[in-house]
């Protein structure tokens, strides 16, 4: 008996002790707004910057109120990203972006992705590859064009106001200084190591990664100083140089060198040949407002596909996140998601049937495959013949009415693992996502773009600027974009509830590459969603996996009537939004 009083006094103590000094676990409640948000959106009247690292976002902000637009902003940020979030950023990899013209009145786009290497042709890469199917996911055979730096030239040419050495001084300051790692960063770089040390036979020279990304031989912790002043050389020569620097200069011959000793196919020759593409973007009207995304060679589309096919569903009345509406949207993503494994490549290289993707007449066609009681297990794309009718994001906004929607990728997490002797960044792994069937819309071919998933978004209402948003992750992105938008649009939600409220992420859809989706399927889905609206998927046949990548979001929204500008970024990132 005495066991047991004692026994019930040391629980009753462990409940409440912690409750005595404020160490209770889990979430705590918000006196206004929806319960799940994790703060306040922050509001600004000259100028907003959101980014998935709070200094970063500084770094804009401090480049706004020296006078610079938004892009010189977003450019500076994203150096500084490249430094403090070298996992998922940095100048060996691509860039996209869509710029709200004040003055113009108009949206621009620019495709900054590189393109495969031009001295192996498709039967060379077969050779290459050998028994290999696939392109392999790390090392040499991996790497295409580092895009990125063209990206900020051009968009600085266009846009820019500040000297380009003003907006990389605060990298190269903060490379040698060195930055303290933050949480989400830190773990997600001590995962991709270990990922990447098991895989270092196929990425061939893994030394240079380890000196610039390992200190002291292991990946840095939450809150330890990491300093990368090979990165700040770097900068430094882009910054005196110009763009040249990088795809001509002395860094070119360097990469050159690197990729001859490494077996890269990737040549001087490659990035001296580098240009960035001026685009239109691709627009859909979804209930009123005009959502914006790129053409391929990316997966923008599959964002407006999704919307098309959501419109004919009365989604407030279903409920959010009830297992109607998830269903819902999870089998318009399937839908989608089949015509972006088929048709999704460059266009330079492959007649894509774009108008007719996105028609309301054939979202109405593809609306009919939907059953609402069961979740599909395989379906095909669509033919045109047959119709009737992983990467960080920022969004920067300047006391101008301008706006950018940037997105800037190495593609996996530390792309290809090689890092080119004494640049302080690595190469990503772009060129992984071609496949090697013959005939594919996004087969093999030198000098050719592959398929990329990193999309940025923008949204119009009346001719407006709305929002400027993107959720980082993958094939996570375009399922982000719809969902982000329904919960604004549908559910009214805030632009940082948008972003906190609890997500799915489905996976194992067909793919660019290849692959054919013949099991439905995996459906992961945050703790936010209830327990019994799980048991309702599952009944539908929905294949439910215990995690997965749910993004990172960052937006900013422009009240035109108040003429203040709403900035968010959400929880499942290091970010910050802030304005003044």
């Amino acid at each position: 008996m005495k066991r047991l009083t004692l026994l019930f006094l040391v629980q009753l103590l462990s409940v409440l002790v912690p409750r005595l000094y404020g160490q209770t676990t889990g979430k705590g409640d918000r006196i206004t707004g929806a319960n799940f948000a994790t703060r306040s959106p922050v509001l600004g009247r000259h100028g907003m910057v959101a980014t998935s690292h709070p200094l970063a976002t500084q770094v804009g902000l401090d480049v706004l109120k020296q006078g610079g637009t938004a892009i010189d902003a977003a450019i500076a940020a994203n150096a500084l990203l490249g430094l403090v979030e070298p996992n998922n950023c940095g100048i060996g990899g691509d860039l996209f972006a869509i710029v709200w013209s004040a003055k113009d009145h108009r949206l621009y786009a620019l495709n900054a992705s590189g393109r495969s290497p031009k001295g192996v042709t498709y039967e060379g890469m077969q050779k290459l590859l050998g028994s290999r199917t696939q392109l392999p996911l790390y090392g040499p055979l991996s790497v295409s064009v580092p895009g990125a730096v063209d990206g900020w030239f051009q968009l600085h040419s266009r846009f820019g106001k500040l000297p380009m050495r003003n907006l990389l001084a605060p990298g190269i300051r903060y490379a040698r200084e060195g930055v303290p790692v933050a949480q989400v960063i830190a773990y997600s770089w001590q995962v991709a190591a270990r990922r990447l040390a098991a895989n270092r036979d196929e990425i061939h020279e893994f030394e240079n990664f380890q000196r610039t990304f390992l200190p002291g031989g292991q990946p840095p912790f939450e809150g330890q100083l990491f300093k990368n002043p090979d990165l700040a050389t770097t900068y430094a020569a882009i910054a005196s140089g110009g763009r040249d620097a990088f795809y001509k200069g002395r860094l070119a011959e360097v990469m050159d060198q690197y990729a001859r000793r490494t077996g890269m196919p990737l040549r001087k020759e490659d990035l001296t040949a580098h240009r960035s593409t001026w685009i239109d973007p691709v627009s859909v009207n979804y209930r009123g407002y005009d959502v914006y995304e790129l053409p391929p060679n990316g997966q923008g589309v599959a964002v407006l596909q999704m919307l098309n096919i959501l419109e004919g569903y009365d989604l407030k009345k279903m409920g959010h996140n009830s297992a109607d509406y998830l269903h819902l949207l999870v089998e318009a993503k399937k839908l989608a998601y089949e015509d972006r494994a088929r048709y999704y490549a460059d266009p330079e290289f492959s007649d894509i049937p774009l108008n007719w993707l996105v028609s309301k007449d054939y979202a109405a066609q593809r609306r009919k495959l939907i059953d609402p009681a069961k979740a599909a297990e395989r379906l095909d794309a669509g033919d045109p013949a047959l119709k009737t009718g992983d990467t960080v994001f920022l969004s920067v906004a300047d006391e101008e009415g301008n706006m950018v929607s940037f997105i800037q990728s190495n593609m996996l997490e530390f792309g290809s693992g090689l890092v080119p002797d004494g640049l302080g960044f690595v190469f990503h792994n772009r060129g992984t996502s071609f496949t090697m069937k013959p005939g594919h819309a996004n087969v093999y071919a030198p000098g050719k773009r592959p398929f990329t998933t990193i999309i940025p978004g923008f949204v119009l209402k009346d001719g407006q600027p709305f929002l400027s948003f993107g959720v980082m992750g993958g094939p996570v992105q375009p399922q982000g974009h719809v969902q982000v938008l329904c919960n604004l649009i549908d559910f009214g939600m805030n632009v940082q509830e948008a972003g906190d409220a609890a997500r799915f992420s489905h996976s194992g859809s067909s793919e660019p590459i290849g692959t054919l989706m013949t099991d439905g399927g995996r459906l992961a889905l945050e703790s936010g969603i209830a327990n019994d609206v799980r048991a309702d998927l599952e009944r539908r046949g929905h294949r439910l996996a215990e995690t997965d990548f749910f993004g990172g979001y960052q937006a900013i929204q422009w009240d035109a009537v108040n003429r203040i500008y709403w900035g968010a970024s959400e929880m499942r990132k290091d970010g910050q939004a802030a304005g003044y």
